[in-house]
């Protein structure tokens, strides 16, 4: 605790400054680290600065206006003189109407250091307590936050909406990029001028869903490298909102929380209600200095690995695309025995090899093997695989239950239901009310036998629709349905430690860091069309760090959108990513099995580049996208260069390489380059990079650029740089 009027909470690149006031703090300022400049205001921690700083920063008031005008606070709330968006909303129902929907919380205890703040208020009228907290990490510079609500009083206390961070937006900041899409279609980036109004994205879909990622960037210009931005997202699985509002000073609020569905949260007397944690981060390098800080974190504090280091991350073969549904164990073997001659180290047997399972219309609830197909079991199988030097993975979708099914026959009662209303089916299935401790128990014993039976060493969990019907006794249970699906996981790790998840929800419709923080993996897409793909991973890599991004090399002809593409493009743009493939392998021809090999064998000998460094990405122009990936060490980088479509332009302009050591020499080669009919033979410079490399300096790379070689329309072009020794 300090003696200063101000909080400050610092890290290496970012600052929150609050004035606390004996009641809930004022905001004065949530960006770039301060005292790194000549401005005065840049130093608030000086002992001469910080007793005027409250007098300095205090707002002239304009006639006409309410006296003690509120300013933005951690939680601003309704109702005394607070007219934008309260962070709070709840109220007490009592006979003729209902009570309490106004708070004025008191600062009961303050606690804060350099790293995190703490303060803990009550409203003795309305009968309730509240806890704000947020933790800086210093060096990746993200800010964990949340608020919880406490019912002190006697009658319950229906609560609306809790913001689980309500933050300030700099004047300047007014262009938005938030996220949309659509299944096959994740993670679309959408660049918005903010105005008059209030930008808002609401998710009422019960999962973290393909329409609305929980995340959402603030900036001046919205650059690559430069300039500055804030990012937010709520780790949390199930409905949330997102809402940015100008305010009468210039600047911007901006709210994250859960959606609440209508008397989903009431608060008996001594219950608490805790917002899912929001994650802030400010940079003044641009989108990719965004990124490069939640990648950090979620490295260092979201992701939990068996034994608690990640290993090099297997190449998978993912079945689904190969066989469906129609499996047999000797086909199985089959395919399998190709994967392992191709380097592939993890073999992934998705849906169709449980109970009477022979299409998406029933079996889900089922879970042992169908004897029909597997009449040894999966024993054969998983020997076979493993004997092949590969990992053993199992599709299941726990969540689900078709109503055509054993389980639903047995209990129709376990699905989530609405008395009186009807049951809704997506895909021929209903949701398993997970929050009943029979359908948890029953969950968790079906998959222990499979995980005892067999040494299955991952489980690709799908989760297949949306939540309809989301209701459990009556009541609205899209969080009680989050909160067990967690509880599910965590119980399963805790019995199986050495199991890695997947979190697939029709490709991309689960992805977040509360999820993340069960999981190891996430299915990115259920597209594998490699030109579709390039936008989906890079919406996706603004938050996630590649090493988690499930990214396969689908078969020619995309199973998704039809469009047909080469094996080095669609290699190419899998690359970064967690590598798998998802193709009949065994229908490949001497040639491409061979250049699927190469490709592989590229992937194992960077992925510790990929896994563990600095990700920045970026346009040249509208038609080439690019990625680059240097080494945490500085000694080395990938780069790769996707053209889209055709462009007007008749020379690319050189790509600069940032982030290597301007000092050291690197040697830099070109690994992949298309050719096409019409296209000249490389020469000069391009010849010499295509053959040993030249040695260039990170100076060189940073200013000067590589040039890129004329590109056709879907096609990629694929650098190293490595450091050589003096």
């Amino acid at each position: 605790m300090h003696a200063t009027r101000l909080i400050h909470l610092t890290g290496d690149a970012i600052s929150l400054v609050l004035e606390p006031n004996g009641a809930l703090p004022v905001w004065r300022h949530f960006g770039a680290k301060l005292g790194a400049s000549a401005d005065p205001l840049a130093t608030p921690l000086v002992d001469a600065l910080a007793d005027a700083w409250p007098a300095a920063a205090a707002r002239p008031l304009p006639p006409t206006i309410l006296a003690n005008d509120p300013p933005l606070t951690l939680l601003p709330i309704h109702g005394l003189g607070w007219f934008n968006q309260p962070a709070l909303a709840g109220s007490r129902p009592a006979s003729g109407g209902d009570l309490d929907w106004v708070q004025d919380f008191r600062e009961d205890d303050l606690n804060w250091d350099e790293h995190a703040l703490r303060i803990a208020l009550s409203d003795d009228v309305a009968g309730l307590g509240l806890t704000l907290s947020y933790t800086l990490d210093p060096t990746s510079g993200v800010v964990s936050a949340w608020a919880e609500i406490e019912n002190r009083a006697d009658t319950p206390f229906r609560l609306d909406w809790l913001a689980a961070a309500c933050v300030p937006l700099a004047p300047g900041m007014d262009q938005v990029l938030g996220f949309s899409g659509r299944w096959t279609l994740e993670f679309q980036e959408n660049r918005e001028p903010l105005g008059i109004a209030t930008w808002r994205r609401d998710n009422r879909r019960g999962r973290t869903s393909h329409d609305s990622f929980p995340g959402v960037i603030v900036g001046s210009t919205l650059a690559d490298d430069d300039g500055p931005v804030l990012g937010a997202h709520l780790g949390w699985s199930g409905n949330h909102t997102m809402l940015i509002e100008p305010l009468a000073d210039g600047r911007r609020q901006l709210q994250i929380g859960e959606w609440l569905a209508p008397g989903e949260v009431v608060l008996e007397k001594g219950a608490r209600y805790r917002t899912p944690t929001a994650y802030l981060s400010f940079s003044t390098q641009g989108l990719n200095g965004l990124s490069a800080g939640f990648h950090r974190f979620v490295r260092e504090h979201v992701l939990a690995w068996p034994g608690g280091t990640m290993t090099a991350r297997p190449v998978h073969l993912n079945t689904w695309e190969a066989v469906y549904c129609e499996h047999d164990p000797e086909d199985l073997k089959s395919l399998a025995s190709a994967a392992a001659q191709l380097g592939v180290e993890r073999f992934v047997l998705d849906d169709g090899w449980f109970h009477r399972r022979d299409n998406d219309r029933a079996a889900l609830g089922d879970w042992w093997p169908d004897a029909r197909k597997y009449p040894q079991g999966l024993a054969p199988l998983v020997d076979h695989v493993r004997g092949l030097g590969m990992q053993f993975g199992l599709w299941v979708e726990p969540e689900m239950v078709n109503p055509d099914s054993d389980l639903y026959r047995g209990h129709p009662d376990w699905a989530m239901q609405l008395e009186g209303r009807p049951l809704i089916t997506g895909r021929n299935q209903l949701v398993l009310d997970l929050a009943n401790p029979a359908v948890a128990n029953y969950l968790f014993a079906t998959l222990s036998v499979l995980l005892r039976e067999y040494p299955i060493a991952y489980l690709k969990w799908d989760m297949n629709r949306d939540l309809a019907s989301a209701g459990h006794r009556g009541r609205a249970a899209y969080r009680r349905q989050t909160e067990a699906y967690y509880r599910l996981l965590a119980r399963l790790r805790d019995h199986f430690p050495a199991l890695e998840i997947e979190s697939c929800a029709s490709g991309g419709g689960r992805a977040d860091f509360g999820a993340l923080q069960h999981t190891h993996r996430i299915w990115t897409s259920d597209s594998n069309d490699a030109l579709t793909r390039i936008g989906i991973q890079r919406g996706f890599t603004r938050f996630f760090p590649p090493e988690i991004m499930g990214a396969h090399i689908g078969p020619a002809d995309s199973h998704t959108t039809g469009r047909r593409h080469s094996m080095a493009f669609r290699a190419a743009v899998a690359l970064p990513g967690h590598l798998g493939l998802e193709m009949d392998v065994r229908l490949l021809d001497a040639d491409e099995r061979a250049e699927l090999t190469r490709w592989i064998a590229l992937f194992k000998e960077w992925r510790g580049v990929a896994h563990s460094g600095t990700l920045r990405q970026g346009d040249i122009e509208p038609s080439l996208a690019w990625v680059q990936i240097v080494a945490r060490d500085l000694g080395a980088a990938l780069v790769t260069v996707y053209r889209r479509f055709e462009s007007a332009n008749r020379y690319i302009a050189p790509l600069l390489v940032r982030g290597l050591d301007a000092e050291r020499r690197y040697r830099v080669k070109i690994l992949h380059m298309p050719v096409a009919p019409h296209f000249a033979k490389p020469s000069g410079l391009l010849a010499a990079l295509a053959d040993e490399g030249v040695v260039l300096s990170g100076a060189t790379l940073r200013d000067l650029g590589l040039p890129v070689p004329p590109l056709p329309p879907e096609s990629a072009v694929v650098f190293s740089c490595v450091a050589v020794d003096d």
